[in-house]
């Protein structure tokens, strides 16, 4: 529970490994820390004039009725997390006494349900077929298919009920460091060492005739708006791009870091964008202005490699050099989660949210918690608690780094890619909770699950 006072061969895949001492990157392939990160850091700032603030932020990400919650966002259930919270109206009209409502007899309060201290994923799923490392998976957010990229240049479409290939998608000239899905699933963005940023059209299995061209060094990171009609790119030139996905033009530059942006990702409405990059800075930017609202920069100053925004658009998730994932409460410019037990500290690794703690036909969402998964460099993938921090499940199968990790839906399937050349599935089995109740999480097929989420 959170306090008041504590609310942390040959071509590597995905350009992700820093070598030697002297803090400077091996090769124009490989993503590294600066060893006078701080001292760099205090330099610019002290010339930049403090433009953030955290109402602003507060209102662009809580909505006008923020101050009405706690700060403990994450506290006793996963409901808030992955939601605005409860409706008010819908609270306050059940609360509220009526004059025609018959007297109820009280009952005994239902004893809450004990948390789970495990979850339990299987290996279900081998899925080769990559020539070299693959340096990102990304489930489609229907759930129907996989897509994994590779050193290789190219991207492979994969059927996550079966795992059987789909599709083969090529055109690009050098590795392919990041995938995207559109919020439709109908569309795959792809970023490259050959400066180039690609969309396909999945079903036909071909690229759009125009390529997104603009940056003058490797794409490292992509995502799209939650409409689908804007792309951000983080590239190793140091810069950020917004894009019209439409017209394949730049719609916005953003001089957002002094060496290369490592991640990039849209809040769930659009109206913020998150960057992160090696000089060890985070920065939260209005999408509509250009405008840092934001810049959040731990003590250790370790490189940044990756972020996500949380389900709820209320927290920043970033992978440091330092063998730590920290949860960010940017609009207070405050860690309060760090989650440690992986390797980390030479490649550039990403991850996801996910729940466990409900079965499928539990009806009270409230009961779920929320975990964090990413790869390890030791060819691990990991799970945490949110909440917690403890360490739920350590899993092998990997041999070597796993450099991308997804899950989809409330995240009961999880997929992993790796140097090893694999895509590998998981499943949440069932779980028996610590109070001896069983909880069947895997009684249903994907159908069933993909019409629960359309739903």
């Amino acid at each position: 529970m959170l306090e008041d006072s504590d609310i942390e061969d040959g071509h590597t895949p995905k350009r992700r490994r820093v070598n030697g001492n002297d803090g400077r990157y091996s090769s124009p392939d490989e993503l590294a820390a600066s060893s006078d990160h701080e001292t760099s850091y205090h330099q610019r700032t002290s010339s930049i004039p403090h433009r953030d603030t955290g109402e602003q932020l507060r209102r662009q990400s809580y909505g006008d009725a923020a101050s009405e919650d706690s700060p403990d966002e994450l506290d006793h259930t996963i409901h808030t997390f992955y939601r605005d919270g409860w409706n008010r109206s819908q609270r306050q009209s059940r609360d509220a006494p009526s004059i025609e409502s018959p007297i109820v007899t009280p009952r005994m309060a239902t004893p809450p349900r004990k948390r789970p201290s495990y979850v339990r994923y299987k290996q279900t799923q081998i899925l080769r077929g990559h020539r070299r490392g693959v340096g990102a998976v990304r489930f489609s957010p229907d759930g129907r298919s996989i897509a994994s990229c590779s050193a290789d240049a190219a991207i492979r479409i994969w059927d996550t009920a079966t795992g059987k290939p789909l599709q083969t998608l090529e055109g690009h000239l050098a590795g392919i460091s990041t995938i995207a899905w559109s919020p439709d699933s109908k569309t795959l963005a792809s970023g490259s060492d050959d400066k180039a940023i690609r969309l396909w059209d999945v079903s036909a299995g071909k690229s759009y005739p125009k390529p997104l061209l603009g940056h003058s060094n490797y794409i490292y990171s992509l995502a799209f708006s939650p409409k689908g009609n804007m792309l951000v790119s983080g590239s190793y030139d140091e810069a950020v791009f917004l894009w019209d996905v439409r017209t394949a033009r730049i719609m916005r530059s953003l001089p957002a870091h002094s060496d290369p942006v490592g991640g990039v990702d849209f809040i769930r409405d659009g109206t913020l964008i998150v960057s992160c990059a090696g000089d060890g800075l985070i920065r939260i930017w209005d999408t509509s202005t250009g405008q840092c609202l934001r810049t959040l920069v731990h003590e250790e100053n370790a490189p940044v490699t990756s972020v996500r925004f949380s389900p709820n658009g209320k927290f920043v998730l970033a992978w440091t050099l330092d063998s730590c994932i920290r949860l960010w409460n940017y609009v207070e410019g405050r860690c309060v989660k760090t989650y440690q037990g992986h390797g980390n500290t030479k490649f550039s690794l990403t991850g996801a949210f996910g729940t466990y703690g409900i079965s499928d036909d539990d009806s009270d969402e409230r009961d779920a918690r929320a975990f964090v998964v990413s790869g390890s460099e030791d060819g691990m993938v990991v799970w945490w608690d949110v909440q917690s921090k403890e360490v739920l499940q350590r899993e092998g199968g990997h041999e070597g780094v796993v450099l991308g990790v997804d899950t989809w839906g409330p995240g009961s399937l999880v997929v992993s890619g790796g140097i090893d050349k694999t895509v590998r599935v998981w499943v949440r089995e069932e779980n028996e909770d610590e109070d001896g109740t069983e909880q069947n999480d895997g009684g249903e097929t994907l159908e069933d699950d993909v019409t629960k989420l359309e739903e």
